[in-house]
């Protein structure tokens, strides 16, 4: 079956640009894989003309009008119906796209997938999940910057669709779940955070493991598979991380080119440094998908290049194969059960 994916062709800092060189590296990577382009046709034919892909797996949708990065998305959602985005995310609602990928404004994308996609049956607000490089391996992080805070049932859900994307996305079998906090102590945190812990402590469920509360030097660690938190403070996670890991690799790059023994240390020790540069690149990693949706959207860095674009479409068409709205789906419907069940028990 061929897949399709919607690319938002005026979304991020950079695009078109980024977009067409992202777009021709995963069309390498997946030859299976067919493109709709949202955005001004003419102006997006005379970007995409050029790249030497079969002409009849690259379509276009005409979109002349454009979401701002600064736009509020209120504003983006009654004034954007023909934008790019907005278009983008039709061909998903309308079932001519397995998914959407852009690299737009957070809040706009958000706001116009909940309300063409509607939220899974048992989730109250979608989720950004961000694949995250551990000392261990990977570890999912969510949210990372959907929802400005949480209560207890919507950590409960962010866990519980985190689980599953663990599941599909890395590969484990049972995952195991964390909840950010100030410290490992049970008296600790926000009232919804504790109450979070308490709700999936009684969940009776073999498909993952709660760990208990995490702190922030944990997610490097990959102390569990899940990371759960509001958006507020995972996109500050990320971000910093990301900082971090610029100035470690900036501040090498100036050690290894100050003086000659730097350099022959550098030429002695290059493999193991190429190996560390793409270990901590962040575009490796690039894209999340927005979990808890009718439908697979997924949110680049808005300021990534053409191989961070390219990341977060392999995100987009690796989770497009494996089905993972279907299973979803399904996981949501026996957990929220689960869920209820357990906040009942809480409660008594």
């Amino acid at each position: 079956m061929t897949r399709v994916i919607a690319i938002d062709g005026l979304g991020g800092d950079h695009a078109p640009d980024i977009v067409v060189e992202g777009l021709r590296l995963n069309a390498e990577r997946n030859p299976d894989i067919s493109y709709i382009i949202t955005g001004p046709i003419e102006r997006m034919k005379a970007a995409f003309g050029s790249l030497k892909i079969d002409g009849d797996r690259i379509s276009y949708v005409d979109a002349p009008d454009h979401v701002a990065m600064n736009a509020k998305p209120s504003q983006a959602v009654r004034q954007g119906r023909n934008s790019s985005l907005w278009k983008a995310i039709e061909e998903v609602k309308e079932g001519r796209a397995h998914a959407i990928v852009s690299g737009g404004n957070t809040g706009a994308l958000m706001a116009m997938s909940a309300l063409q996609l509607r939220t899974i049956e048992g989730v109250d607000r979608p989720a950004i999940a961000a694949i995250w490089p551990t000392l261990r391996s990977e570890s999912v992080v969510l949210d990372v910057g959907a929802n400005l805070e949480a209560d207890a049932n919507q950590l409960t859900q962010f866990a519980l669709m985190g689980v599953e994307f663990a599941r599909l996305g890395l590969g484990v079998r049972k995952p195991t779940i964390g909840l950010l906090n100030i410290g490992s102590e049970d008296q600790k945190g926000r009232e919804e955070i504790r109450e979070a812990q308490d709700l999936l402590q009684a969940m009776d469920d073999t498909s993952f493991a709660y760990h208990g509360f995490v702190e922030g030097n944990d997610i490097g660690k990959g102390t569990v598979d899940v990371v759960v938190t509001d958006g507020f403070t995972g996109n500050i996670a990320l971000k910093s991380a990301e900082g971090t890991a610029k100035q470690v690799g900036d501040y090498l790059r100036a050690a290894l080119s100050r003086s000659i023994g730097g350099r022959i240390g550098y030429f002695l020790a290059k493999g193991a440094l190429v190996a560390f540069k793409r270990r901590v690149d962040p575009r490796r990693v690039n894209g999340g998908p927005l979990l808890g949706l009718n439908g697979l959207v997924v949110k680049s860095h808005g300021g990534t290049d053409g191989v961070g674009f390219a990341s977060a479409l392999d995100l987009a068409v690796d989770l497009a194969k494996a089905g993972i709205i279907d299973k979803l789906h399904q996981r949501v419907s026996i957990m929220h059960q689960k869920a209820t069940e357990s906040s009942q028990v809480v409660s008594a």
